[in-house]
């Protein structure tokens, strides 16, 4: 079974820096990404249709973080998987700093601060897959980049709280079966709670990286 990649690669006509593309993202937060329109009303925040013009890149993280987070080698066919890559490892970071069974203020207060926390980008010392992404060209383009990855932080520490926290109390229960078979691994999770469904896949590294 191959690793999933982005439906974001048929998006030519975006900006670009280095490699990373800027797409537009549904979200509130300030900075350099074009604003989606808001889910509708009716609309379920958790299982978005792709088809919906809402629809966006990290919608699309957070629904392949599962799946993709078993694989050890990606092969990059775009710019738009590189921010696929690049938010599946932020996932993985935020998993970390969340303990099972914490309350939904205490796992807010986590997500955020790992949001806001000082970060690398490409062409940093300190960034982990220089190797695979081009630095900005120059002091402008490096802060646009930063001011938009920013906006992929904090806007995907929320979107991940809400699905560990569905109920907006604290772990809720449900009922699930389901299999990965990828990277010659199976998961099978019944009857778990929801952070535990996602904390279960904290000690896997996509690509074997971290941010």
């Amino acid at each position: 079974m191959p690793a999933y990649h982005s439906i974001f690669l048929q998006d030519t006509d975006v900006q670009l820096i280095g490699n990373i593309p800027l797409l537009p993202l549904r979200t509130r937060t300030r900075g350099p990404a074009y604003a989606l329109p808001a889910l509708p009303a009716d609309a379920n925040p958790l299982d978005v249709d792709p088809d919906s013009e809402s629809y966006d890149p990290l919608d699309e993280v957070l629904s392949l973080f599962r799946a993709n987070t078993f694989f050890r080698n990606f092969e990059i066919k775009g710019p738009a998987d590189r921010l696929l890559i690049y938010g599946i490892l932020f996932v993985s970071e935020c998993l970390g700093k969340v303990r099972a069974g914490v309350g939904v203020r205490d796992a807010e207060k986590a997500l955020i601060n790992t949001a806001l926390d000082q970060f690398s980008i490409p062409g940093d010392a300190s960034f982990p897959l220089n190797q695979a992404f081009e630095a900005p060209r120059d002091r402008s383009d490096a802060e646009t980049l930063r001011q938009y990855l920013s906006q992929v932080r904090q806007e995907l520490a929320m979107r991940l709280l809400q699905r560990l926290y569905p109920s907006g109390q604290g772990p809720s229960k449900v009922s699930r079966r389901i299999e990965f078979e990828a990277g010659g691994f199976e998961v099978l999770a019944i009857g778990t709670d929801e952070m535990q469904w996602w904390l279960s896949f904290t000690k896997r590294k996509f690509m074997g990286k971290s941010l």
